[in-house]
């Protein structure tokens, strides 16, 4: 964990612990953490086809996922906490044992990496809107999608 020397160390824990509520959702799915660390205007800045916009959206990605690997993790590898702007390394793990776009999994090992930047509102308790990229190149190629 890198922390700017430059905040303050009550706004320091609160946005750690708002990181920590994101990604116990990712790592469990269990929503609840999720209600607890975005803002009900929440914006996802690189939306991908197909999601929802807003708080649900987090949420429908996450069940979708986990239709094609039940298992999954997500490790918080780094976080850096500037500011108001979260930003983190993750790599996510499980088992291929679902579906995923008509395939079905033979339970392959995956691992795959994401990097998130998280932007918190004015008093730095909630996430009000993300950046976010995945390798789904190497997601694709893990489970025989991709080349």
């Amino acid at each position: 964990m890198h922390i700017d020397d430059g905040l303050g160390a009550d706004q320091a824990a609160r946005e750690v612990h708002v990181a920590q509520l994101l990604y116990t959702f990712w790592n469990t799915g269990n929503v609840d953490y999720l209600v607890r660390a975005i803002a009900p205007s929440f914006r996802d800045n690189t939306l991908p086809p197909g999601r929802p916009q807003g708080p649900t959206g987090p949420a429908v990605a996450s069940a979708a996922f986990r239709t094609a690997v039940p298992d999954l993790t997500c490790e918080l590898s780094d976080l850096y906490v500037t500011g108001d702007t979260l930003t983190a390394r993750l790599v996510f793990r499980g088992h291929f044992t679902g579906v995923f776009n008509g395939a079905r999994g033979a339970g392959q090992p995956v691992e795959f990496n994401a990097i998130d930047l998280q932007h918190l509102g004015g008093d730095h308790t909630l996430i009000t809107e993300d950046w976010h990229i995945e390798d789904n190149l190497t997601f694709l190629h893990q489970i025989g999608q991709a080349p």
